[in-house]
């Protein structure tokens, strides 16, 4: 199942305005917000429901790839195997398993770019 995922825009301004229309007759709205002191980069925007956010939206050209798919993982075990298995297959590191607190108490994630350079993710968002 997919947990959540990013796209990237040239205009953060310009596509907060769009899909803060177009997404609100769906109930979807910003839930979350990360600025780019926390990333190291740029910022994102989450849209979601229930407050949680499943698209995500960056401004300017984001370190993360062209894009970013998060699949979701039933415990931090699948987290660490998914890792080391996309790096088996030929993927580069874009974060080692781990915690990003700044995202969820709970969040654990690691992050591998594919043979395009797109940005794939497992994440767990149960507690140790």
């Amino acid at each position: 199942m997919l947990d959540h995922i990013t796209i990237t825009a040239a205009d953060a301004g310009r596509a907060k305005a769009f899909y803060d229309q177009a997404l609100a007759p769906l109930g979807v709205s910003v839930v979350m917000s990360v600025s780019a002191e926390e990333t190291g980069g740029v910022a994102f925007m989450g849209y979601g429901s229930n407050d949680r956010a499943y698209f995500w939206v960056s401004g300017g050209a984001s370190p993360t790839g062209r894009l970013h798919v998060a699949f979701t993982a039933e415990n931090r075990a699948q987290v660490d195997a998914f890792y080391a298995a996309a790096i088996a297959a030929g993927g580069r590191d874009n974060g080692a398993p781990g915690v990003r607190a700044h995202y969820h108490p709970d969040y654990y994630g690691a992050f591998v770019f594919d043979p395009d350079g797109h940005n794939i993710e497992a994440v767990c968002r149960q507690p140790a």
